[in-house]
C-alpha cells in the first residue's frame, strides 16, 4: 500500500525505512529537507492514491495540531489520518471530530521501540473505528514485531494513547525500582562488582526485563555512571497517567513516587530537603550542614 509519513525524526526515519522494507510505498516529509522525499505536505497529498493514509509522527500539542489542521484542509471524504506521536488522548477526541464534520477518518497510535524498532519491531496500540484501523492495517503489519503479539486494536478513538500512556507510566515505576536498587547496591561495602550483580539477574529471575538488558549495556558502557548527570527529564506521559489516575480515583503510589522522583532530580540543592533539615534540628538537635 501507499502510505504518507510526516515526521522522519528517530523514530519516523527507521518505521519509513522498516515499511519499506514490508514492500510498501512511503512517501516522507519533513522540515528538514534533506530527509523528505518531497518539500510540502500538499506535495505529498498529491502523490497519493485514494484512500490516502497519512501518518503523523511530530511533536505532540501544537506541531500536530497544525498538521492535522492543515492536512485537513488537503485530505478528501475517505482518506485516514493516523497520530503515531505521543499525543494526549484527550486530544485525539478533538482531531477525530474536526477530521470526520470532513469525512476524513482518524486513528490513534500509540508506538513504542525507541532507536530499537527498526530491527524488532514497534509495540503498536491503536485506536480508531474499525473501517478506519482497516485501512491502515497493512502498516501496522509491517511495524510490529514478528509473531502473535506487539500490536492491539485498544478501543475507540483515544485507547491507543491512553494505553501507550499507561505503558510509559509503568516503565517509569520500572526503572525507579532498577535505579533504587542499583543505587544501594553501589551503596555498601560488601558488594564489590554491581554491574555483574545486574548481569546475574538477566537469566532465571523474575525481574529479568529488556530494561534490565539496558540497564547492563548502560553499566558495560560506563560501570559506574560517572560521565552522567544526575537530571532525568520527563516526557509529559507520566504526569498525564497520574492525572488520570486522580480523575478516575485509581491508587498509582508507584507510578506517582518515580515521576516525583524525576523532579527530585533536577534539584541540585533541594528546598523541602532544607526544611527537613531545619526541622530535624528544632525537634531533636540533630546536626544540620551548613553550606
Amino acid at each position: 500500500m501507499e502510505l504518507g509519513l510526516v515526521g522522519l525524526g528517530k523514530m519516523g526515519g527507521n518505521m519509513r525505512e522498516r515499511i519499506r522494507r514490508a514492500g510498501h510505498t512511503v512517501i516522507g516529509y519533513d522540515r528538514n529537507q534533506d530527509l523528505a522525499d518531497v518539500h510540502s505536505l500538499e506535495e505529498l497529498v498529491g502523490k497519493l492514491s485514494g484512500p490516502r493514509v497519512v501518518w503523523v509522527m511530530v511533536p505532540a500539542g501544537s506541531a500536530t495540531q497544525a498538521t492535522i489542521d492543515e492536512l485537513g484542509e488537503l485530505l478528501e471524504p475517505g482518506d485516514v489520518v493516523v497520530d503515531g506521536g505521543n499525543s494526549r488522548w484527550t486530544d485525539d477526541e478533538q482531531h477525530a471530530r474536526e477530521l470526520a464534520a470532513k469525512g476524513i477518518g482518524f486513528v490513534d497510535c500509540g508506538v513504542s521501540g525507541g532507536v530499537w524498532g527498526l530491527e524488532n519491531g514497534y509495540a503498536l496500540m491503536y485506536g480508531g473505528d474499525v473501517e478506519d484501523v482497516a485501512k491502515v492495517q497493512p502498516v501496522f503489519d509491517a511495524l510490529k514485531p514478528e509473531g502473535s503479539f506487539g500490536a492491539v486494536h485498544a478501543g475507540k478513538v483515544g485507547a491507543g494513547h491512553f494505553a501507550k500512556m499507561v505503558h510509559n507510566g509503568i516503565e517509569y515505576a520500572m526503572m525507579q525500582a532498577y535505579a533504587e536498587g542499583w543505587e544501594l547496591l553501589e551503596k555498601v561495602d560488601s558488594v564489590t562488582d554491581v554491574r555483574e550483580v545486574f548481569r546475574s539477574w538477566q537469566e532465571g529471575t523474575v525481574i529479568r526485563s529488556w530494561l534490565l538488558d539496558l540497564a547492563v549495556n548502560a553499566l558495560d558502557e560506563d560501570e559506574h555512571l560517572d560521565a552522567l548527570k544526575g537530571y532525568a527529564q520527563d516526557s509529559g506521559e507520566g504526569r498525564w497517567t497520574v492525572e488520570a489516575a486522580i480523575d478516575n480515583a485509581v491508587p498509582l503510589p508507584a507510578i506517582t513516587a518515580s515521576l516525583f522522583a524525576r523532579f527530585a532530580s533536577r534539584q541540585e540543592d533541594s528546598p523541602q530537603m532544607k526544611m527537613i533539615a531545619a526541622l530535624r534540628n528544632q525537634f531533636g538537635g540533630h546536626a544540620v550542614e551548613k553550606k
